[in-house]
């Protein structure tokens, strides 16, 4: 007697849920992905050697650019009971200001965070005038810890 063999069934896979799914993750995180909020003006910032990293938030942005304008921007954050539960609402202001208003415009932003770090960037071109009178309105109003941003400076290898 022989033995027949079983015949095999051929198992057929279908992908098309797998793509849709593929795709409908890919729109998620791309919708749901927070870039690098744009700058209030370009800046081509001096250079230096320091390598010291920002922290993402809590931030008091000053801006000075080769114009001689300047801007403060910071990050809102109101947090509020509603029914029992905290909300944090997020918001960004570009303020322009004139350099007596600084230390004003500052004070402002430091109401919403009092612990925000300030953080002067200020263009290359920027007179030397403007910058002395942003650092004095920041230091008649006891505004005495900021940090200035650079650029890496690039080595030359000879």
């Amino acid at each position: 007697m022989a033995i027949k063999k079983k015949r095999r069934v051929n198992i057929v896979l279908d992908m098309t849920p797998m793509v849709d799914i593929a795709f409908l993750l890919l729109i998620f995180y791309m919708a749901t992905t927070t870039f690098k909020p744009p700058e209030a003006r370009a800046v081509e910032l001096p250079e230096s050697h320091s390598q010291i990293k920002l922290p993402d938030k809590d931030i008091i942005n000053i801006t000075v650019t080769k114009y001689d304008s300047i801007y403060v921007d910071y990050i809102v954050t109101i947090i509020d009971n509603i029914e029992g539960r905290e909300v944090k609402i997020s918001g960004r202001k570009v303020v322009p200001v004139n350099k007596f208003d600084v230390a004003y415009a500052i004070n402002r932003a430091r109401a919403t965070n009092y612990n925000a770090l300030i953080v002067i960037k200020a263009d290359r071109e920027a007179s030397y005038g403007v910058m002395d009178d942003v650092m004095s309105s920041m230091q008649e109003n006891n505004l005495q810890r900021f940090l200035i941003i650079t650029d890496q400076e690039v080595e030359d290898e000879a």
